[in-house]
């Protein structure tokens, strides 16, 4: 284990100590701005920057890095990110925060892919899938932590801003040390949106459908906590739940999903995850709430990679890279769109429109992955793929996830509109 963990305890110490000051600033935001008076409509516009910003990153990020090389492209997101952190309290407006949140995402997603980059590129080909584990083993602690971080102090203090600056400053400490040599960070493979809504558009559905609850869960979950009685260091519990039954449900779901049918199998998980959400308002408790929590983090955080899972059944090995990267864009669309309609029908119908929100955007992806098991034969390209827990980060994950995608090679457009056609003649024959 330690020469597996040695050449990469660098990486793994910067994107902890990343991960701790964005899991932080991004409950601390929503806290503080429902302190200050921020309705849910404009909380939920201003949280979506965020999103957006992750959005973009997915563009230029490696053109950045191949610009500037890893290290010097590290810090100067990092340095964008903590200030960023310390601008949210200087101007106490927000519009000027959802300025400040585009550019932090921007600058955010730029981070994660200097370290997924380097640490596929430190990884032995036969060693990336144990890498990515332990890799996402540090994430979703790291984000679980950091909700805990807010014990320390109220939303209305210095501290917790100043904390989470430090954090992501500290985290240029160990990756600017290390003496390992920087990889070559491929070009962005080109988009293939289009065939893959031909093919495969039970795993785009799911993407977005994922990105529409999870983008709600990540920036409104706090609002919804405070409203219903928790404190500052309630929410951060409640945070902590969902996370931690997303890190340890992961697994077994998708361990079940790598034996039977993966449709039939993402159908009842999203089916199950709805009705959990239906009944988080009738919570007689707050412990009743924390479980209900931990379940549906469990079920919800499964969505994405049990999409990737069965994007990957469908694709050859060629096709991968790039589909993948198009899932992470539809993903993060969803995730910037939630907040703004989960924030606007909070606004109108009250809190407890945001877990009935969830539920009803889950209850749409259970009705068309039904259908789509029902009416339409799901086509196997070679070997089924093997469930990886995962979190969304950036396209440079997948290298990781998959021994035996080639990094230098990208799906041709006129390959994938050759392969959309036979599949559809496939399908149409089968029906």
């Amino acid at each position: 284990m330690w020469s597996l963990l040695r050449p990469i305890r660098a990486l793994l110490g910067s994107v902890a100590l990343l991960l701790l000051g964005n899991g932080l600033i991004n409950t601390l935001l929503t806290l503080r701005g429902t302190d200050e008076g921020f309705s849910t409509t404009l909380l939920g516009l201003v949280m979506s920057g965020y999103f957006i910003g992750f959005i973009g990153g997915t563009w230029i990020s490696g053109r950045l890095i191949r610009r500037m090389g890893h290290i010097r492209t590290f810090a100067f997101g990092a340095g964008i990110c903590a200030s960023a952190a310390l601008l949210h309290l200087i101007f106490i407006n927000p519009w000027v925060w959802l300025a400040l949140r585009v550019v932090y995402g921007l600058s955010f997603i730029t981070l994660m892919t200097v370290i997924e980059s380097w640490l596929n590129g430190q990884a032995a080909s036969h060693q990336r899938g144990r890498v990515f584990a332990i890799y996402m083993v540090v994430n979703l602690g790291s984000l679980a932590i950091a909700q805990q971080i807010l014990r320390l102090d109220t939303s209305q203090g210095f501290l917790l801003f100043a904390i989470t600056s430090i954090l992501i400053c500290w985290a240029l400490l160990p990756i600017t040390m290390t003496r390992r040599s920087q990889p070559v960070i491929a070009e962005r493979p080109k988009s293939s949106l289009k065939a893959l809504l031909g093919f495969a558009p039970l795993a785009v559905a799911a993407s977005a459908m994922s990105g529409l609850a999870m983008g709600a869960f990540w920036t409104l979950t706090p609002v919804f906590a405070r409203s219903v009685g928790f404190d500052v260091t309630g929410v951060g519990t409640l945070m902590s739940c969902a996370i931690l039954g997303g890190a340890l449900l992961q697994i077994p779901i998708g361990r079940f999903s790598d034996r039977h049918d993966r449709s039939r199998v993402m159908t009842y998980v999203v089916l199950l995850a709805a009705v959990t959400a239906l009944v988080m308002p009738l919570a007689p408790n707050q412990t009743t709430l924390l479980a209900l929590y931990f379940a549906w983090g469990g079920l919800a955080f499964s969505i994405y990679p049990i999409a990737i899972a069965q994007l990957v059944d469908q694709l050859h090995p060629d096709e991968i890279v790039a589909g993948s990267a198009d899932m992470l864009v539809v993903q993060g669309a969803g995730s910037a769109v939630a907040p703004i309609v989960a924030g606007f029908l909070m606004g109108i119908f009250g809190v407890q429109a945001f877990p009935l929100y969830i539920a009803g955007v889950l209850m749409l992806l259970a009705i068309f992955a039904h259908y789509r098991r029902r009416r339409v034969s799901t086509l196997i390209s070679g070997d089924t793929a093997h469930f990886e827990p995962m979190t969304p980060t950036s396209g440079q994950a997948l290298a990781m996830m998959y021994d035996d995608v080639q990094k230098d090679l990208f799906a041709d457009p006129s390959f994938y509109e050759e392969h959309e056609r036979q599949r559809i003649v496939e399908m149409a024959g089968e029906r």
